[in-house]
């Protein structure tokens, strides 16, 4: 039987925070709320949430800014200690629905080897140039896949399985922030997870923080494009295989 808990990575979150925490309690799933050294700015509305929500969350803090894929994979650490088998990443913007969860676990449950994902339904609140950009993104992954099973790879909203996760990124060089999503959806593929997918409302809050830095943050997502696409012709015979023989 599935045994779900939820991980939250947060950095610099410190508006959106209460207000996802309250709509994940009548879930009543354990979470890991893991401050990715956020800093004192931070600080008193996280120790406020941990000291009033302590019966089923928990605070894990990372010593300084480590990226996201760091604090994802530090709460994952965390949960699979706590016997849990699978894990609801959901971003701390509170961008996504947190009814939607769910809809995710019960796919989860009939298919527990496979890794969940929302595929963002937008309104039109989404910034234009992140929509468009997205599609670039698409298209690598389905190159360096030779599949289109990923229908969307950049979705911070999902159930992992533990075991198969941790695995891939103990074995595995994996981008620690902005490129994390899309790169360990990527590997777990190669590594023969099957994904699977669930279209999911995102809104963008008039006043939400965004944490992408434009020249940075492309080119680390550049440098992960490069990486996987010669990860994927060392994988080529494998992949054809694959893609000839459909699980």
């Amino acid at each position: 039987m599935l045994e779900a808990g939820i991980v939250v990575p947060f950095y610099r979150h410190e508006r959106a925070i209460a207000g996802l925490v309250a709509a994940l309690k009548p879930l009543g799933l354990r979470c890991w709320l893991v401050d990715d050294g956020s800093g004192s700015q931070s600080a008193a509305v996280l120790n406020d949430l941990a000291a009033n929500e302590a019966d089923w969350l928990t605070l894990v803090r990372l010593p300084v800014n480590l990226g996201k894929g760091e604090a994802v994979m530090a709460g994952f650490a965390a949960a699979a200690s706590a016997g849990c088998t699978h894990a609801v990443q959901i971003d701390a913007d509170h961008q996504h629905r947190p009814s939607d969860i769910p809809r995710l676990l019960a796919l989860a449950e009939s298919r527990p080897d496979a890794l969940i994902t929302g595929i963002p339904v937008y309104d039109a609140s989404v910034p234009k140039a992140r929509l468009y950009g997205r599609y670039a993104t698409h298209v690598w992954v389905w190159i360096n896949t030779l599949s289109l099973e990923i229908r969307d790879s950049m979705c911070g909203f999902r159930v992992y399985p533990l075991t198969t996760a941790l695995n891939v990124w103990q074995t595995s060089t994996i981008g620690r922030r902005m490129e994390f999503d899309t790169e360990i959806m990527v590997r777990m593929h190669w590594a023969g997870v099957t994904v699977l997918s669930l279209p999911t409302p995102v809104t963008y809050p008039a006043d939400g923080v965004s944490h992408f830095k434009l020249w940075r943050d492309n080119l680390r997502i550049s440098w992960m494009h490069t990486r996987l696409f010669f990860g994927m012709l060392r994988r080529l015979p494998v992949l054809l295989a694959r893609r000839w023989s459909p699980r």
